[in-house]
């Protein structure tokens, strides 16, 4: 899929992309089980799922760091040495805006990976859990917001050269469609049966 890349680029993106698709797996269980009750099944591998998803991105930023940023965090924001001006300068607008969502996005995801197991449950109580653990929605969307700018904008830089369109453009479109579909699908289902309850009431 991406064979004209770098060795290292590669692993970085195939970690990625497999965090991304088990995000929406994960992400897409629950609103399955509202709609098709022979799929609540499923929702018991919901959690490790999203630890794995969590634990893919993880090795995903780690070879970012290594094998691009070189540790040098600043240059994750985007900005790069100028010996000129003798000190740093903003190189790559996006790519920093960018990453800084992908960095929320990664220790939102930090919070619901530690807090996924049955004693942070009991800590927390399952009313406070439930709540934070909604937040996965957040979550989702952070992720959706940095991996679109890669896939559609980071390579259109006047300054680099034109490449060919990434081939995932159109399945991650699909992916968040689906997702999304799924999930107002199942919210739709809910309202309806909470307003005919409340109707019988």
């Amino acid at each position: 899929m991406h064979s004209q890349w770098e060795p290292l680029h590669r692993w970085n993106r195939a970690f990625g992309d497999t965090a991304l698709i088990l995000l929406a797996l994960a992400m897409a269980l629950g609103p399955l089980a509202a709609l098709f009750p022979r799929a609540r099944g499923g929702l018991v591998w919901r959690r490790q799922v999203g630890i794995w998803a969590m634990m893919l991105a993880l090795v995903h930023v780690v070879i970012i760091l290594h094998a691009w940023v070189e540790w040098n965090l600043i240059r994750l924001f985007g900005f790069e040495y100028s010996p000129m001006f003798r000190r740093y300068i903003m190189h790559q607008h996006g790519f920093g805006l960018a990453n800084a969502v992908g960095i929320l996005a990664l220790l939102f995801g930090l919070v619901l990976m530690l807090t996924s197991n049955d004693r942070s449950v009991r800590w927390l109580t399952p009313t406070v859990w439930h709540y934070l653990h909604r937040g996965a929605v957040t979550f989702w969307w952070l992720v959706v917001v940095h991996v679109g700018y890669f896939l559609f904008i980071h390579f259109l830089d006047v300054r680099r050269p034109m490449l060919e369109p990434n081939p995932l453009q159109w399945p991650f479109v699909m992916l968040i469609i689906l997702v999304s579909s799924l999930r107002g699908a199942a919210f739709m289902l809910q309202w309806d049966q909470i307003r005919r309850s409340n109707n019988r009431q």
